[in-house]
């Protein structure tokens, strides 16, 4: 069982699942059982989920970008509709937040693409939040009702338009993207820098999440099978991501940064934080 795993075995499993690596792969590393890893990750992921709501608060972020994941739970939407799956199942979306001056990523959320959900989430990222902002998105039309509805007129919004040479974007999310063939910036609300409206550090960052949530891979033999794992997972790659990864653009955390901790993390502090 989990609860009687050494510090070490879990620091050791811990540190390979922020990195990518697979369940299956850890077990063979560390002989530790996958489902034994499985709590143990699901078991870090809500702790991590604790840490960064009371963390990430009062922050004084200057340009945030957001921006949506596609990925999806046991099987693909078009099978689960088919099959009439458990409404658990299907494709699933993850919106994150980044601050383009320190990197962080003071807020995130897992659910579908919907209105509803883009609510959410920006009224996360705006309690989050004590100053005015510079806010850029997609051009995703439930971003609009939202931002109005979590800040008023307190933000410099403005989105980015894109064009691509293929109409099935659907395919070419999960593959390869499709070639882009126009960019256009447009001004919502407020009064944003019309050069500084991009999505292009969050979108890196949503390569960065890819690499290191093996979940997420592309093409992945390894997607969930659970939506409250994938959930676990996420929480737990971002509070690595934010409080323990340094980053080579800025020399330090993205936590460090933004001025939320004075020193970097290490894994095994998340695991005694969390595990005790």
């Amino acid at each position: 069982m989990a609860n009687i795993l050494s510090t070490e075995k879990k620091i050791a499993v811990v540190s390979a699942l922020v990195e990518g690596s697979s369940i299956r792969s850890i077990e063979r590393i560390t002989g530790v059982h996958r489902d034994t890893i499985m709590r143990l990750g699901v078991r870090m992921g809500e702790g991590c989920k604790r840490i960064m709501d009371e963390k990430l608060r009062g922050l004084k972020c200057g340009t945030v970008e957001v921006d949506e994941v596609w990925g999806f739970i046991g099987m693909k939407q078009k099978t689960a509709n088919r099959k009439n799956a458990d409404p658990t199942q299907g494709d699933v979306w993850t919106w994150i937040a980044l601050d383009a001056d320190t990197k962080l990523v003071p807020a995130f959320a897992v659910g579908d693409r919907t209105q509803m959900m883009a609510d959410a989430f920006i009224d996360d990222l705006a309690s989050r939040l004590t100053n005015r902002v510079q806010l850029s998105s997609d051009a995703l039309p439930a971003y609009r009702s939202a931002v109005e509805k979590a800040f008023g007129s307190d933000v410099d919004y403005g989105s980015i338009v894109k064009t691509f040479s293929s109409k099935d974007l659907n395919e070419a999310r999960r593959y390869s993207p499709a070639e882009i063939i126009k960019v256009e910036r447009e001004v919502v609300s407020g009064n944003p820098d019309v050069k500084r409206i991009s999505t292009s550090y969050v979108e890196k960052q949503n390569h960065t999440l890819r690499m290191h949530c093996r979940r997420l891979a592309r093409l992945t033999n390894a997607f969930s099978k659970k939506l409250s794992n994938f959930k676990a997972a996420i929480a737990l790659h971002y509070c690595y991501y934010n409080f323990v990864k340094m980053h080579k653009t800025i020399r330090c955390t993205p936590a460090m940064a933004a001025g939320v901790v004075s020193s970097p993390w290490t894994v095994a502090q998340l695991v005694e934080m969390i595990e005790g």
